[in-house]
Formats: structure tokens, sequence, C-alpha cells
């Protein structure tokens, strides 16, 4: 009864051994960029008691965003029994290639004591990016004293989205009108976004500070502290430069008034002039 297990026990592992004569021992793949090249490193063992003979080992990149550097198949005459190859494939990612995780198929073709036999499977490569946010800043009305607008353009020159992004504004040489804290959510890789904040100028020549929060593509939290400076001229500069127009109030009081002083001199003179003509009738 032993003997009958042990042979049924032989038969199977025989027969494992046989649908896996050829195994992908290990898989070195890369972590890319966008634009970047790389290597993947596979390393075939033979488990098998006989040679693997016409070896072949071929990745399929239709409709992956992945250029191949060279051949996308290799192959080698022969793998010995309880030996190992490497087959090293050059690789590039697109430049537009999103990050993220891919897979790429692979089929393994080999023959055995004449018998030909594949298998198939995917390799994991990983894609990665990070935000890169360039950060500037605009105005209108910057007069001394004066109510304006700060204007906070964040562009995102990276491969990646900067995601749930907040701004914090520190009001050193401002006076905030509106929320000091903004939302904006999501600044996608190749473009931007734009905050506007309500405020008085409380000097010249300050400088924007803000507290930058996003997350990146790992969704580590990145905190940025930019500060930005911002031309604010004076009443007199501003009126020189036409940043402002001057105020005819004055004068369209000072006129208003000195009509209303006219009339009333000339409403004087001329009862004075009937007065002295009455007089002078009733003297004759």
């Amino acid at each position: 009864m032993m003997k009958k297990t042990i042979i049924t026990i032989f038969a199977i592992l025989l027969a494992l051994n046989l649908s896996s004569a050829i195994v992908i021992n290990s898989v070195d793949t890369p972590t890319l960029t966008p634009s970047e090249q790389g290597q993947i490193r596979i390393e075939i063992e033979n488990i098998f008691t006989d040679d693997a003979e016409n070896v072949l080992l071929s990745l399929d990149f239709k409709g992956l965003p992945f250029i191949p550097i060279g051949s996308s198949q290799q192959s080698i005459d022969k793998i010995e029994e309880d030996d190992e190859e490497t087959f090293v494939f050059a690789i590039k990612a697109s430049s537009d290639i999103k990050p993220g995780d891919y897979e790429i198929p692979y089929v393994l073709e080999y023959e055995l004591n004449s018998n030909e036999k594949s298998r198939a499977g995917t390799i994991g490569v990983k894609v990665r990016a990070n935000p890169e946010l360039i950060f500037s800043v605009d105005t209108k009305n910057p007069v001394e004293n004066k109510q304006g607008q700060v204007i906070l353009k964040i562009v995102n020159k990276g491969f990646a989205d900067a995601r749930f992004v907040t701004v914090k504004v520190l009001s050193d040489g401002l006076t905030l009108l509106s929320d000091d804290e903004e939302y904006i959510g999501t600044v996608d890789s190749d473009d931007f976004e734009t905050l506007t904040f309500d405020v008085i100028f409380k000097k010249t020549n300050p400088n924007f500070e803000a507290i930058i929060n996003y997350k990146d593509f790992d969704n580590v939290l990145v905190t940025k502290t930019i500060n930005l400076p911002i031309e604010v001229y004076t009443q007199e500069k501003a009126l020189e430069l036409g940043i402002i127009k001057p105020s005819y109030t004055f004068y369209y009081v000072g006129g208003g008034v000195a009509i209303i002083v006219l009339y009333l001199i000339y409403r004087s003179i001329k009862k004075r002039r009937r007065l002295k003509r009455s007089m002078a009738n009733q003297g004759r």
C-alpha cells in the first residue's frame, strides 16, 4: 500500500514538472517617469531534467504607452537542465503616459523533448510622476491704503496631478477682506488654477505669503511656503502712472459753491439798484 502511494506521489510530481519545466524565476522591472528609459530583466530557469531548446520570450506592447528599444523578442538555443538564463529588454515610457501601474503581456515558448510548449502571463511596470507647481501673483488697483485684489496663479508643470490643494494666506502687509484659506481641489498636469483675494494694501511693496498643501502621486502630503513680492504704489505715484484717476469732486463742489455765491451777490446788487431807483423816484 505504501509503495503504491509513493508511486502515485512521484507521478504527480512528474506531471507538475512536465507542465512547468521552464519557469520565470525572477523579474526586475524599473519604476519609470514619462519619457524615461529602463530595463526589464527576466530570469528564466529550467527546473526539469532535460534541456529546453529554442526558448523564445516575447513581450507584447500593443496598445500600451511603452516603446521597446530594440526587439520585443529574445531567444536562446538552449537552457540546460537546472540552469537559468536572463533576458533583458530595454523600454521607454511615452512622453504623454499617465502615471499608474501597467501590465505588459508576455509569451514564453520552448521545446522539450521535441514537444512545443508555451505559457503566457503579464509583467507589472510602475510609472510614477509628481506635480511641479509654479506660483505667480498679479494685482488689481495696487494702491496703498486702497482696496484692491491679489490674483494667485498656480501652474502645474509636472506629469502628475496635484490633489486636495489648499491655500492659506498669511496677511502680512495686507488686510484680507475675503477668507484667508481656500480649497482648490485638483490642479491637473499641464494646467493651472487661479484664486482671487480681496484686500486692502497696508503698505507699499508688501510680500504675498501663503502656505500651499497638496498630495502628490504617492498620496504623500506636500507643504510649500511661498513668498512673492507685490508692487504697490503710493496714491501720488498711482496718479502719475494712471492706475487711479484724479477725483474732481472738490472742483465740482467748489464750482457749485462759487456759482451760488455769485448768484447771491448778483441778487444783492440787483436789489440795491432797484432800491436806489425807487428812492430816486420818490425824491422827485
